[in-house]
């Protein structure tokens, strides 16, 4: 039985999600919309079929760290129109490959040119290797009940058929991590059949309308050592729906022999049917020193917590134009996870969550003999914003601001 001491740090954690800051207007962090370019499909050619060969590989891994990637030279006009060409496969089997052009797009401008304070470059170091993809104390907790599963923003999290987690970013659109479909060789085993699932509780536990908190999450604020441990009627089931095609960009296909290839670990799914659930809108990434307290969140279906969708927030690290850096706890299962930030919309008057990188996971490197580790998700650029949203919105003119 939970103490009642509990409840005022239950208050906290509902504040910090849900309800409005009382910030002034004058430190509010704020979306800033841009000019985004335009990521235009030329020609279509079929593709021979994928074999499915092997399992989704639930985490990934890269020997280039934020330095390496950070030296890499700048990929020109026609290495982006190579990059950001893309497959799709369609739920019969067929698989076609799509060159696209690029227009309205400066290759020297910043990433975000309209966050003008850009980043600060600061590295963030990173910690030595440990055990798990978890950073000191277990700073997740797990979400149970109706009133909250269906409760917006946990409720634009979804499970994929091949053991991913993903995030509803449009009336039937799903974006994801591309390994969770493809290995960088073939596209996996279940890809072609792929499903995706909404948590829901099952009926008995209709009723039931509480977050599960760990005791744990007050020890991330306060310090203090806990064990997590999951509630006993956490009884939950998934409903699924059928995936109708799946783009990959070929940066992710092409790049899995070399260091870009993590660049580019997206994929967007669209469904047989609606979901008719609220979804997430995508943003621009802004620099992390723009981000409220530097905090990204996200939800995901963590391996270790079967049935159990998984909330985290952190402070973002390193940053690279294309890779956002951070310590959030995290296990296999959670990749593909979209990653949103909650800032101030000036034009709509109000606060808004968007979608601004996709989380790829956990990865590790070696330097100097040391072994470094990061947790990472894909940045969505302005250039990968215009491609998502064409794939879902089927045109460029909605696609101008991001």
């Amino acid at each position: 039985m939970r103490s009642r001491a509990a409840l005022p740090r239950f208050a906290t954690l509902l504040g910090l999600l849900f309800l409005p800051s009382v910030l002034s207007s004058s430190s509010r962090r704020q979306w800033v919309l841009q000019r985004v370019p335009v990521v235009l499909p030329q020609q279509t050619e079929a593709r021979p079929t994928p074999e499915f060969l092997n399992e989704a590989r639930l985490d990934v891994a890269s020997p280039c760290d934020p330095d390496c990637h950070k030296k890499a030279p700048r990929p020109s006009y026609w290495d982006l129109r190579s990059l950001l060409a893309y497959e799709t496969l369609h739920s019969d089997g067929q698989l076609t490959e799509t060159a696209i052009g690029i227009y309205g797009y400066d290759p020297y401008s910043s990433t975000s040119p309209a966050y003008s304070s850009g980043s600060s470059g600061k590295a963030e170091r990173s910690h030595v290797r440990r055990k798990r993809q978890i950073f000191g104390h277990d700073g997740r907790f797990s979400i149970a009940g109706q009133n909250f599963l269906l409760k917006y923003p946990f409720s634009v999290a979804v499970k994929l058929s091949t053991g991913c987690s993903g995030t509803l970013v449009g009336d039937r659109h799903v974006l994801t991590a591309a390994h969770c479909v493809h290995d960088g060789k073939n596209y996996v085993k279940g890809a072609q059949r792929l499903r995706v699932g909404f948590l829901k509780p099952k009926q008995r536990d209709a009723q039931q309308s509480s977050v599960y908190l760990p005791s744990n999450f007050t020890n991330h604020i306060e310090g203090g050592p806990a064990q997590y441990s999951p509630p006993a009627n956490d009884k939950m089931k998934f409903q699924w729906i059928r995936a109708k095609r799946t783009h990959v960009p070929k940066g992710w296909i092409k790049g899995n022999a070399n260091d870009i290839g993590m660049d580019y670990d997206y994929a967007l799914l669209e469904l047989k049917k609606p979901h008719k659930r609220r979804h997430m809108k995508l943003g621009v990434s802004p620099p992390a020193q723009r981000l409220p307290g530097r905090r990204v969140h996200f939800s995901g279906f963590d391996n270790d917590r079967p049935g159990q969708l998984v909330y985290r927030f952190c402070r973002a690290g390193e940053e690279t134009s294309d890779l956002l850096y951070q310590h959030c706890d995290a296990q296999p299962g959670a990749s593909g996870s979209g990653v949103y930030a909650r800032m101030w919309d000036g034009r709509r008057r109000r606060w808004e969550r968007k979608v601004i990188g996709v989380f790829s996971g956990h990865q590790w490197v070696e330097k100097k003999g040391t072994s470094q580790e990061f947790n990472v998700a894909v940045r969505i650029t302005p250039l990968k914003y215009a491609q998502i949203c064409y794939w879902i919105k089927g045109n460029f003119v909605d696609c101008r601001e991001g």
